[in-house]
């Protein structure tokens, strides 16, 4: 009934849009030769979704954020295609799309345990469209042939671990309608409705001792999209030709794609466990794919959203390693693209007069200008790192270092789901030679949770003091940060472990977590030596008594290293990058990994321990205006801080694109 109602007003709209268009006075229609449809499109959308499954099929809940939980959750993914618009304004084109859902809602799984769960991973559909222009309103419907990927988890014996999955291809048809709309430039916003029926598919779990389960999907999808329409004059120009709209500085939009696989031969390995990288040798890889979008709200607000698609794992599903090797390997990897929104804040500045400067384009950054002293305030969802711990020579994995040890200070334990994001709020006072910057944030419920908790958090202060040696720029950072989180004490683990041999160790530790605090600091150093020569350096530490509760196995660290510009070969655009890390723990947290503890990312069952060691290179040859790739070495002795282990070589490549 919902969905029915939801079509039934969609069509009202539409059956008004065009009425209301239709009672311009006749002069008006010359204007309807502005702007024409005909021409090939790329695009993307995000939206909201649900299916059904068939009886006794027990949906997977996915992650709805604001709404609630469903079959599908969030939804997202990208389409191309082609228009052409006859000289009466019909519109006839072609569509080809695909869709991907959101990862799993934790809190939900565990209220309702089953012996299995389905789920789908992604539809894909070619469909055909037509609508009727006016000017620059579409209004259309579509329909045609539909396929996805369907999968049964088959879970632990708690009825939410999935330890199975079983997966098939189904196809079908779709139907559906919407209106588009064009905004400026090239640019084209939608809305839809699209409903996917599958065929249906027997799964056979009896070597589970679960039967047979017939899997018929019937899925709804509500979409809002954005489409680049390639060229004033298409290849197979209108009749009428074609004009441009006016771009606006009110909005802008920005992409970037990443594809970074990795691999390593065989290690030394005379014991291990699941957290320890595998004796004999891997190769993984990673895709992200993330749209940034902006729109100016009013004098000064601005609003940003960053939907992402992920794919893939880290090395040993991002474990091992405390300086993990991919700095774009989330800790929930999946074998199917998943989408999440990543970003969504508002920003609101504050001048305060006086000297002002320009802003260029860029991600998450409206054109304009703006006072040099302002004060600044950030509030919703992003990752912490990007507003703190900045740097210009080792920010960014998909640009530059990949180890989580050389892009950030790698014992500042900063709050963060799986993906690496939170929410919370920022200010920050900027002058021309200082700034001041601090923030609260939502912490993990537990140790490499992905549900953010309101009932503690987490907070941080840093100092930026800009300054030039010999007519060089350079930066200086200072930040204290403080977590408050339901996290186990160490010595308090071994202590009862040692009482109760009978225990795992692991066992003990969940049942110690109680909200408890950490605490540390972070220096970092980003100075020019000369043009296109740059040196960075960082220094971190926490007080390593409870569990790490967000980011990665670390204690103290230092790192540093070179930056250089390939100007000096006759490259400009490139970039070469050397650097190292070394990595410790306290002796706590040493005790209890070596008495058979597990951290976020490490736990070999025991350990000789000996600092973690790290040295990386990469070389980054720019192909174009828009694409990098990267070319990575890293040579990291005690991983996980065990002697008994490695060393391990790790060798990358990485394509990157951006608009």
């Amino acid at each position: 009934m919902k969905y029915a109602l939801f079509v039934g007003g969609l069509a009202t709209g539409l059956a008004s849009a065009c009425a209301v268009a239709g009672d311009r006075p006749s002069p008006g229609w010359g204007d309807f030769r502005l702007y024409q449809w005909t021409g090939f499109y790329v695009g993307g959308h995000f939206g909201y979704g649900d299916a059904n499954f068939g009886p006794g099929t027990s949906p997977l809940p996915e992650q709805g954020v604001v709404l609630p939980h469903s079959a599908t959750g969030l939804t997202g993914g990208y389409q191309l295609g082609y228009n052409r618009q006859l000289t009466n304004r019909v519109v006839l084109g072609i569509e080809a799309d695909s869709t991907f859902t959101s990862p799993s809602d934790a809190p939900a799984l565990a209220r309702a345990p089953t012996p299995f769960h389905t789920t789908i991973d992604y539809v894909g559909t070619v469909r055909g469209r037509i609508g009727y222009a006016f000017d620059r309103l579409l209004p259309y419907i579509a329909g045609g042939v539909a396929w996805g990927h369907t999968h049964i988890n088959v879970n632990d014996a708690d009825g939410v671990t999935p330890l199975f999955p079983v997966g098939h291809y189904q196809t079908g048809w779709t139907a559906g309608l919407g209106l588009e709309y064009a905004v400026s430039g090239n640019w084209t916003a939608k809305a839809e409705y699209e409903y996917v029926d599958l065929s249906s598919r027997t799964y056979d779990l009896s070597r589970f001792g679960l039967g047979s389960v017939n899997v018929d999907p019937r899925i709804h999808l509500f979409k809002l999209g954005l489409n680049y329409q390639f060229g004033d004059t298409p290849w197979m120009a209108p009749v009428n030709g074609k004009t441009a709209l006016p771009e606006s500085n009110d909005w802008n939009v920005h992409a970037q794609t990443t594809f970074l696989p990795q691999g390593y031969g065989p290690i030394h390995s005379p014991y291990a466990s699941p957290l320890s990288l595998p004796g004999s040798g891997q190769f993984q890889a990673t895709w992200t794919t993330t749209a940034f979008l902006g729109a100016k709200l009013w004098d000064g607000g601005e609003f940003y959203f960053n939907p992402e698609l992920a794919q893939g794992f880290g090395l040993n599903g991002t474990l091992g390693l405390a300086g993990f090797s991919n700095g774009e390997a989330q800790k929930a990897g999946a074998p199917f693209p998943k989408i999440r929104a990543q970003r969504y804040y508002v920003k609101q500045t504050f001048g305060l007069g006086g000297e002002r400067e320009d802003v260029p384009d860029a991600p998450n950054q409206l054109a304009g200008k703006r006072d040099i002293d302002r004060v600044t305030l950030i509030v919703g969802r992003f990752a912490v790192g990007d507003f703190f711990d900045g740097n210009s020579y080792a920010k960014d994995p998909r640009a530059d270092f990949m180890n989580w040890a050389m892009w950030s200070s790698g014992a500042y334990d900063f709050p963060a789901d799986l993906p690496g994001y939170t929410r919370g709020a920022v200010v920050e006072l900027n002058r021309k030679d200082w700034a001041v910057r601090g923030g609260l944030f939502q912490v993990p419920s537990a140790p490499n949770s992905d549900v953010l908790t309101f009932k503690t958090g987490g907070a941080v202060v840093e100092v930026e003091e800009r300054h030039s040696v010999a007519d060089q720029p350079g930066k200086l950072r200072v930040g204290a940060f403080y977590n408050s989180g339901n996290t186990a004490n160490y010595r308090e683990v071994i202590a009862l472990a040692a009482a109760n041999p009978a225990l795992d160790i692991n066992d003990i530790t969940t049942a110690d977590q109680r909200t408890r605090p950490k605490y540390g600091f972070y220096v970092n150093l980003e100075q020019q030596i000369v043009n296109d020569v740059g040196l960075f350096a960082r220094a971190s530490w926490n007080d390593g008594q409870n569990q790490i509760l967000s980011f990665t196995d670390i204690d103290r660290s230092l790192s540093g290293g070179l930056s250089i510009k390939g100007s000096f070969w006759g490259r400009p655009n490139d970039t070469v990058g050397i650097g190292g890390a070394v990595n410790g723990l306290s002796a706590a947290h040493r005790d209890f990994l070596a008495a058979g503890g597990t951290g976020l990312l490490i736990g070999d069952g025991q350990l000789n321990y000996s600092p973690e060691r790290i040295f990386e290179t990469y070389y980054s040859w720019r192909l174009n205006n828009w694409t990098a790739l990267t070319f990575d070495y890293q040579f990291i002795t005690n991983p996980a801080y065990n002697a008994d282990r490695g060393p391990v070589s790790i060798v990358s490549g990485r394509l990157h694109a951006e608009f």
